[in-house]
């Protein structure tokens, strides 16, 4: 009797067991993503043309560029883009997903069955692949002078360095967060088409930054 008992006890743990088995290989089962990326290589000529990447996001992280990083250790090496602190803080991987301007670090993978496009920020020379050209860019800023230009009568700590009250700290809340990845400069039409001549809103906003600081005693005035 007790024989039986234990039988068909067994009996059932391995059904259980099977059951739980098939259970678990049916979470992982694979959730295909489908990315479409810009490829230009200035080595190879060329018109640019987009290329097809399939990933399995059970074996992804949940960003695109987590996407991104493993198709370049995993499928194509050759695949180029920027990025480094992956936490939205510096402002490396800016590129255009699914048509709007974002950091790839903080875009999260949309699983809704359609092919994630991403191409490098609009209206910029490439560099190759999702790499534009932010010489430009960076020249514009660097003429507003963005640096801090005390005035003679800002009041200076024992230590050096020059004070401001919360107040006055206050006022600069929403403009010294700008981590200058261009994101809203090349959303712009007026930047792209006078991105020699106008600043676009991510430089304006910087120079305004300074203007704003009450420490600073600057006459406002920009290199040209």
């Amino acid at each position: 009797g007790k024989a039986v008992v234990d039988n068909k006890m067994l009996r059932r743990f391995a059904r259980n067991a099977f059951g739980a088995r098939k259970l678990v290989a049916s979470s992982r089962s694979f959730s295909v993503k489908t990315f479409e990326i810009y490829r230009w290589n200035p080595d190879e000529g060329g018109e640019p043309k987009t290329q097809k990447y399939e990933i399995d996001l059970n074996d992804c992280g949940p960003m695109v560029l987590d996407a991104l990083i493993k198709i370049k250790n995993e499928v194509d090496p050759t695949l180029t883009f920027r990025r480094s602190c992956r936490e939205g803080i510096c402002g490396s991987c800016a590129m255009n997903i699914d048509g709007g301007n974002n950091l790839a670090c903080l875009s999260k993978i949309e699983d809704n069955g359609k092919p994630c496009k991403i191409y490098p920020l609009p209206h910029m020379e490439v560099i190759k692949d999702l790499v534009p050209d932010l010489n430009n860019f960076y020249t514009q800023y660097k003429s507003i002078k963005p640096w801090l230009q005390p005035a003679s009568s800002t009041p200076k700590a024992q230590d050096g360095e020059y004070l401001q009250s919360k107040e006055d700290r206050k006022l600069l809340d929403g403009m010294y967060e700008c981590i200058l990845c261009a994101c809203c400069s090349t959303s712009c039409p007026s930047y792209w088409w006078n991105g020699d001549k106008y600043l676009g809103p991510a430089v304006l906003m910087q120079a305004y930054r300074w203007i704003a600081d009450s420490r600073d005693g600057s006459n406002c005035t920009i290199d040209t």
